[in-house]
């Protein structure tokens, strides 16, 4: 039984455990854990540069938070906490860090009076536009000799764990 094979980042093949004897090992998702490891430490590498791109001070974790407030407008604390997979007390520090930042503001609930609703400011909005475009448009320089339809695929599937892991 042949090896699957992988070729690294720096050039070094590597390859898989060989489920010659029989021993349960499951190719495929060896195959995923490896590849979800080299894609999350590339992200996390990356994570503080395109923070500080929106603000220098900015920490990498919060970079999430302006990505669900643009897309998903003003929401409470909890549901931002309960979204990213953080503590009260966590998402708490976050948006003080991003309020004291000019990035985010609050404003009462008009549903409930003792909560308040986070959103972005304009200046928030601006910087994180500005980078989310030119993020867009490095994946689409790397992704380039992509069908769109595979670009599409990726992003259904990557979505559907996402969903999972929430949960």
């Amino acid at each position: 039984m042949a090896a699957d094979v992988h070729e690294g980042g720096n050039g070094e093949r590597r390859a898989a455990e060989i489920n010659a004897s029989g021993n349960g090992v499951d190719h495929e998702f060896l195959a995923l854990e490896r590849e979800l490891t080299v894609l999350l430490r590339r992200a996390r590498a990356s994570s503080g540069e395109i923070a500080r791109e929106v603000h220098p001070d900015l920490e990498p974790a919060a970079y999430g938070l302006l990505v669900r407030l643009e897309e998903h407008g003003r929401q409470r604390a909890t549901e931002l906490a309960a979204y990213i997979g953080v503590g009260k007390a966590t998402m708490s520090r976050q948006l003080r860090a991003l309020e004291d930042l000019g990035l985010v503001a609050r404003e009462p609930d008009p549903a409930d009076g003792r909560a308040y609703l986070i959103h972005l400011t304009e200046e928030g909005r601006t910087r994180f536009r500005a980078v989310r475009d030119a993020r867009r448009a490095r994946y689409v320089r790397q992704l380039a000799d992509w069908d769109r339809g595979e670009v599409a695929e990726l992003a259904r599937l990557l979505h559907h764990l996402n969903a999972r892991s929430a949960t």
